[in-house]
């Protein structure tokens, strides 16, 4: 296809900054996304904002923007959404202030994800300016409900362009990937994640009387013990081992002489390979029954875990981060879960990004120069892939 006439390099710093500048704690408004829509529409894409909405969830904006109509297409997704800032008074700079001190660009959502986002916005502008022809399409699936429930988000955009009858072959992320320094890492799987949301009733009562109630905490505390007891496995070549952490234990109970009504525990589970949701939930059953006490169990997977196998985009990333880089990043599936985990169900997948180390954090930042080389990096894949 040809590419539209007059194209401008965009500077991804500038784009950064005028992304974190726009207040998007999660679920975000669709400020960011009308931004990206100004730079994108300039370049030829045809951008639709969409809002999905589910009852007991808030409304959540999400883009989608393609240039071409042709395959392969190869599509970055991201979020502009960003998680709350947490104590505001201790930030060296304004979370929104998008400041650029000692060459690091400070502000909510500079790691985790807009610097990302604005990186490979300026990629394409870089890669059409230069007047080359796509052997394919370039698209962007952004949403603003990541760092949140994720269910107006991006599962919801799949669906979308599932009824649309429209494909995406292959999917960058952008999601901050690298422990320390860019190139060390990129992602090609993720670990699943199963939430258990344990309840124990008992009969509240005056602890001079226990024989006239019944205390649930030591029951809640044998089940916890039982799940714990052994390891869920030993990883495998791709996966390290599965972990069990209890996240809260809540007995709702303010007063020193009264034996409380009910315990409640949570735990998350980030499995393997080893294991689907369904199997493993079937054997953290087994050992809660185990215990031989009576509770009430909810379940929630958040997602399976995922493989993308080695082929022409994990090896386009690796060959394009290390021309720029001098490192071949480590092919990993370590760390928590993301969008991928949705969009794997589609295409493949792999994450590539900046430096994750103050993500969530006070003073997240990101270094300039780091995102000056992560726009040349992502113009790279952009041309092995459909240039």
């Amino acid at each position: 296809m040809t590419t539209p006439d007059h194209i401008s390099p965009i500077d991804p710093i500038v784009l950064s900054q005028a992304l974190i500048r726009l207040d998007s704690v999660t679920p975000c408004t669709g400020d960011s996304l009308d931004l990206l829509v100004e730079a994108l529409e300039p370049m030829g894409f045809t951008c639709h904002k969409l809002v999905f909405h589910e009852l007991g969830e808030d409304s959540v904006p999400n883009l989608y923007a393609r240039l071409g109509e042709a395959s392969p297409n190869f599509c970055f997704a991201g979020h502009t959404d960003v998680v709350p800032v947490g104590a505001s008074d201790q930030w060296q700079a304004g979370p929104f202030d998008a400041d650029i001190i000692d060459g690091q660009l400070w502000g909510r959502g500079a790691a985790d994800m807009k610097s990302a986002i604005a990186a490979f916005v300026a990629a394409v502008s870089k890669y059409l300016a230069g007047g080359a022809a796509l052997k394919g399409s370039l698209s962007f699936l952004i949403t603003g409900d990541e760092e949140g429930p994720a269910i107006n988000g991006t599962k919801k955009l799949l669906q979308w362009l599932t009824e649309r009858g429209e494909v995406i072959d292959h999917c960058l992320v952008g999601e901050p990937t690298n422990p320390n320094s860019l190139g060390e890492m990129a992602k090609i799987g993720r670990r699943g994640s199963l939430h258990g949301m344990l309840r124990v009733d008992g009969i509240q009562g005056h602890v001079a009387y226990p024989d006239r109630a019944k205390n649930p905490i030591p029951d809640i505390v044998k089940l916890l013990a039982e799940l714990n007891k052994d390891p869920l496995d030993r990883g495998n070549a791709f996966f390290q081992p599965s972990n069990l952490e209890i996240v809260n234990i809540d007995v709702g109970n303010e007063s020193h002489n009264v034996i409380p009504a009910a315990a409640r525990a949570r735990f998350n589970a980030r499995f393997c390979s080893e294991w689907t949701g369904e199997t493993l939930q079937t054997e953290l059953t087994q050992r809660l029954n185990r215990a031989g006490v009576d509770y009430h169990i909810d379940w929630w997977l958040s997602g399976e875990a995922f493989l993308t196998g080695e082929g022409v985009l994990s090896t386009s990333v690796q060959d394009a981060v290390e021309a720029h880089t001098g490192q071949r990043p480590e092919l990993s599936t370590t760390g928590g879960t993301s969008d991928a985990r949705f969009i794997k169900n589609m295409c493949p997948v792999v994450e590539f990004g900046l430096v994750g180390a103050t993500m969530h954090k006070v003073d997240e930042h990101v270094s300039v120069n780091d995102i000056h080389t992560l726009t040349r990096i992502y113009t790279d894949i952009i041309i092995r892939m459909v240039g």
